[in-house]
Formats: C-alpha cells, structure tokens, sequence
C-alpha cells in the first residue's frame, strides 16, 4: 500500500510518499480503507519534534519527556503520522462484532498513529464509531480529536444558558469545537482570533470576535463566567480581572506553574484556574456524531492535498493562511 513516512525530523520535505507492507487485523481489530485525513496541530508537531524544546513544549517536562521517549529523541520512532481518519471497514478480525465490512467510519488513533497510509488497523473498541450521514470524507476526518478535547474542557463547568464565555484561539483545531458546544449549552460567546480568521468564527456561531491584533480581550473592560484558552497564551493574573465572581480560567494547555495556581485557587478565593485534562471514548466520539446529525456541531474544510501532496499540506497548514481544517485525501 502507499504510505507517508519520514525517517528524519524537518520541515514538512522530510515527508515522502513510498511503498509499504499493508496491515492485516488482529482477532479484535477492524483494517480501514482510509479515505481522508486532517494535517492536525500534533502532525506537525511530532514532524518536527527534534527541535522542540522543553520550552517550546505545550506542556510540563514530564510529558514533553514520555513524547520524547515514544516518537524518538533523535530519529522518528512513529514513521506514518496521522491521528485522525475518515474510512470504510475493509475487514474485521473474527472476534469483533460492533463493525462489519462497509461499514462507513470516522475516528481518533492518538499517539498510535498512522492515517497517512491507504489502510490502517485499529482496536474495534477503540475511540472509532460511524461517520456522520451528513458530513463529507473531508468534514468528519477533521472532527475526532478537536471535538473529544472541547467535550472534555466543556465538561469541567455547568455551562447555563445566558452564561458568558470567551475562547482565546477560536479559530484552530479544538477553539471551534468549544465554540459550537458552548452555543448548545446556550452560552454567550466571543471568540479570539486573528483578522483573516475573524468570519470563520463567526460562522461556527460565535456571538462576538475580537481580533488579538487590534484589541486585548484582558483590557477592554468586558467579563466572563469562563475562559477557555487553547494554547497557553494568558496568565492567570492577565484574565483574572476579566473573571466574574466565581469565575473559572480552562487551560488546555499549560505548565507546572498552571498547576500549582489550579491548587492553590482551589482552595482560595473565588476565581478559579483549571488545567484541563483530556481521555478520549468512543462513547464521547458516538455523542459528538449524535450533535453532527442534529446539525449542532459542523467542521469547514480550507484546503484538501492528495495524499502524494502530504508535505505542501503541511506547508500549507503552518502557513498561518488556513481558515479552516486542511485535509489529505488518501482514497478516492
């Protein structure tokens, strides 16, 4: 079968498109035909993993640490990247009953990787279910691991009707998702992008965006019942005054130093830091497949490469041009 690979870490020409021994599944694994593909933030991430540092890294050491371990200090150790697909069951091991071929399916494979291949083997109990009627290839391929991550951050809080929240990086892989679900809890919600990104936001239903390059979402006078902040670019003490009473700052990504202002708020006042902590279930991916359907959770996608294209899709993506999802098609 044909596969992406890279044996070396590097900017996005270290991908090549070669020739590989196709999977056969286990006694309790589905083989997927896989038909889509997203360039997500973690493929460009684990691409180029030889030059992040400690303190590039999104997370405390110990993570960086066990990433380091896995996918390899020096070399890759995981050569397919591709975490989240879009496919249909080719085959099914003889223990597995919940899929049968044909089956049309959409999932998340985490750090196992390996989606940039025309087959892929998963557990038949792992974080995979049925793609949506209502979504392309492209669409649902895009949506597993953004949309688990928002469910999960979402989960932290009672969101009430009427509350007010902001998501500080709208616009990215898991900002849209906590923007749609907010909305369906009935919250009130800004969003936080750059200019290019600002109607993309918009359309996944935020009530109100504030462009960062022209305004400060932490001087501007307005509060929130919640802060949702992607990629760790506010402190505690930048947002604390944009809190209501009670109020709560969710980190999806953060430090040691976010983790010890999580304990410490916990006991002290009444503003409070959360560090957010994510597993992925199919039975989380089966309920954001329930919202697709009934049209309350939507992905758009920018830009779709073929698959023998994979390094200009990642070129692409770390551009800072994309509004929206950038896709690799494997399968037509």
């Amino acid at each position: 079968m044909k596969a992406v690979i890279f044996t070396q870490y590097g900017p996005p020409e270290v991908l090549q498109l070669k020739e590989v021994k196709k999977p056969a599944p286990g006694d309790n694994e589905v083989l997927i035909s896989v038909y889509a593909t997203p360039v997500s933030f973690g493929d460009t991430l684990v691409r180029n993993f030889k030059a992040i540092t400690p303190k590039k890294f999104h997370m405390p050491f110990l993570f960086w640490l066990i990433g380091k371990m896995y996918f390899g200090f020096s070399k890759p150790r995981i050569t397919i990247l591709g975490s989240e697909f879009a496919g249909e069951i080719e085959s099914v091991g003889r223990n597995v009953v919940r899929f049968r071929k044909g089956d049309q399916v959409f999932g998340y494979c985490g750090s196992r990787m390996g989606a940039y291949a025309e087959y892929l083997c998963m557990p038949a109990n792992g974080v995979i279910t049925q793609k949506p009627a209502n979504m392309t290839w492209e669409e649902a391929a895009a949506v597993p691991y953004g949309a688990i991550m928002a469910l999960n951050a979402v989960r932290k809080v009672s969101l009430k009707p009427g509350q007010k929240v902001l998501v500080n990086g709208a616009s990215g892989g898991i900002g849209p998702a906590i923007v749609q679900l907010a909305r369906y809890h009935g919250a009130k919600v800004t969003g936080v992008c750059s200019t290019q990104r600002m109607e993309f936001v918009k359309s996944m239903g935020a009530d109100h965006v504030i462009d960062y390059t022209r305004e400060d979402f932490t001087k501007d006078g307005e509060t929130y019942d919640y802060i949702f902040d992607i990629l760790g670019k506010v402190s505690f003490s930048q947002c604390k005054h944009s809190l209501n009473a009670n109020g709560c700052l969710l980190l999806i990504s953060f430090k040691m130093k976010q983790l010890s202002q999580m304990l410490w708020t916990s006991m002290t006042g009444n503003k409070k830091v959360v560090c957010v902590m994510s597993t992925e279930t199919s039975e989380d991916l089966e309920f954001i497949k329930e919202l697709i359907e009934e049209g309350k959770i939507k992905s758009i996608t920018d830009k779709c490469f073929p698959l023998e294209q994979a390094s200009w899709a990642h070129a692409y993506a770390e551009s800072g041009r994309k509004t929206g999802s950038v896709v690799i098609t494997v399968q037509q």
